[in-house]
């Protein structure tokens, strides 16, 4: 019999590279009986995990569902019953289109103790490795961050908005809408505003393609980007800071 008290951590395992995770995540992983882990976390995260710890991948990717939304919420019920602690391992921040909040309210009735550990968010994260500020003095003042893909599958219409500020615009989840999104902008005459592509951000595998409305789906064919991947819209793209690239041994003093 399980006598430990069923509980749920929902852990952000941030954007991808191994090193950005905050040491309470770290925490909660080397705590769980059970890690629930979506198909954007880095897998070496999973080394921290107790030697008896059960994994699951419960990864959604477009078209493709090792389980579906409503099947993760009882089985994070189930395993908190059966074996206690569950960490349910989300990338980014799992507050920031990350359904971790809807997972929360799920349980709650269930009588498990809940417990959320932010992350750092790709949003902000992918386009700061490329030296993209989302705001800067002169440039932007504010910052949009919009999912690109309604639960209804249609494009957000908070996209038409933005469009029309002069904020930075960051979407996620929208490369299979960019056709409409260079569509919205290209209505309200921004084919001159500049555009950053960014596929699998901060990890070694990425790729990022530069231009404006006009020719970014030109320059995404080109060189082949697909999802994952982070569209950056707004003048702050223009003025990238010219960064080193940081390796693994860098010392932080």
């Amino acid at each position: 019999m399980n006598l430990k008290t069923p509980t749920l951590t929902v852990v952000g395992a941030g954007p991808g590279d191994l090193d950005l995770i905050t040491l309470k995540a770290i925490k909660a992983i080397e705590s769980g009986d059970v890690i629930l882990y979506d198909a954007l976390v880095n897998k070496a995260l999973l080394h921290y995990a107790p030697k008896q710890a059960e994994l699951i991948f419960v990864g959604k990717r477009r078209g493709c569902y090792a389980f579906q939304q409503e099947q993760i919420n009882e089985l994070i019920v189930a395993k908190a019953k059966e074996k206690g602690h569950v960490v349910r391992l989300k990338g980014g921040d799992p507050f920031i289109f990350g359904r971790g909040a809807e997972e929360i309210d799920y349980v709650k009735p269930f009588g498990l103790e809940t417990f959320v550990v932010p992350g750092i968010s790709s949003a902000t994260a992918v386009p700061a490795y490329q030296g993209i500020s989302l705001t800067k003095r002169g440039a932007s003042e504010s910052f949009w961050v919009i999912t690109g893909t309604t639960k209804n599958h249609h494009l957000s219409t908070d996209v038409a908005l933005a469009a029309k500020s002069t904020a930075t615009v960051v979407i996620l989840m929208g490369m299979h809408k960019l056709d409409e999104i260079v569509s919205v902008f290209s209505e309200e005459k921004k084919e001159d505003i500049p555009v950053a592509v960014i596929q699998n951000g901060t990890t070694s595998d990425e790729k990022v393609g530069l231009g404006t409305i006009s020719t970014i789906q030109k320059i995404v064919e080109e060189k082949q980007l697909s999802s994952p991947a982070i569209i950056v819209i707004g003048e702050v793209v223009k003025q990238r800071a010219v960064l080193n690239s940081i390796s693994n041994d860098v010392a932080l003093v």
